[in-house]
């Protein structure tokens, strides 16, 4: 695998965007795996790719430790622990492409929602109540189909906080997210020393990339930011929708 060229060419990229997303666009950090999988199976991407998202996620947490919501993250933690809880007890009985397609028709259904809506609406609170719930569909889904960014968005996007503080408070999260996940999915077996080998020199250019996603999020118009965010989760929404498809047809 790693004498590959158009494998080492993909999984650069594919770094490149996991360090931009942890800079604050998740717009491009959901591409990750896909890119990936043009060259591996996704499983395999997934875990080649899991300890590099936990490397850039430290450096998008330098970059943002002082612009991200605490009280959304608590919330929202609190949830996910929860969900990765769930999705490791059933990780074995629920069909991954169930998951996804689920996902995908929530996510899809809110960015419509958001595009057709007449006019702004008034920002809603972070209330406990419907951030823990949020929080167990995200960590649950990211668990079990690595797609928590359509159920993060769902409940964050209506709280209307300014640009700088959605990017840093969807890096923290994700970055406490991504480290609770490592526990389970090394007892299910999904790292080896040949990933981790790559996944290692994959890190690089990610931690570089995080810098540059952060430079993107202060130079890209808070309005243009947003409908790049929403389009993202329709588009991501879209394949999600047609990859479960996918997996209950074959």
């Amino acid at each position: 695998m790693s004498a590959d060229p158009l494998f080492w060419m993909l999984a650069t990229l594919a770094a490149i965007l996991v360090g931009m997303g942890k800079g604050g666009l998740p717009i491009v950090g959901m591409l990750a795996v896909p890119v990936m999988a043009l060259a591996i199976p996704p499983v395999t991407a997934t875990a080649l790719l899991a300890p590099v998202f936990v490397v850039s996620d430290m450096f998008g947490l330098y970059s943002y430790r002082h612009q991200f919501d605490r009280r959304v993250v608590a919330i929202m933690a609190v949830g996910a622990t929860l969900g990765v809880a769930l999705g490791w007890l059933t990780a074995a009985r629920v069909p991954d492409w169930a998951v996804t397609g689920a996902v995908g028709v929530i996510g899809l259904s809110f960015a419509f929602r958001l595009v057709l809506a007449r006019r702004a609406a008034e920002a809603r609170r972070a209330d406990a109540g419907r951030g823990v719930f949020w929080g167990v569909v995200t960590g649950f889904t990211s668990f079990v189909a690595h797609a928590g960014a359509p159920p993060f968005q769902v409940y964050v996007l209506p709280l209307r906080l300014p640009k700088a503080l959605f990017a840093g408070t969807n890096t923290v999260f994700f970055t406490y997210l991504n480290l609770i996940k490592l526990v389970p999915y090394w007892a299910l077996g999904q790292f080896n020393p040949g990933n981790l080998k790559v996944a290692a020199v994959l890190a690089i250019p990610a931690a570089l990339a995080v810098f540059a996603g952060v430079r993107l999020v202060k130079v890209v118009p808070d309005l243009l930011f947003f409908r790049l965010v929403t389009a993202a989760l329709a588009l991501i929404s879209v394949k999600l929708i047609f990859d479960g498809l996918a997996g209950a047809l074959g």
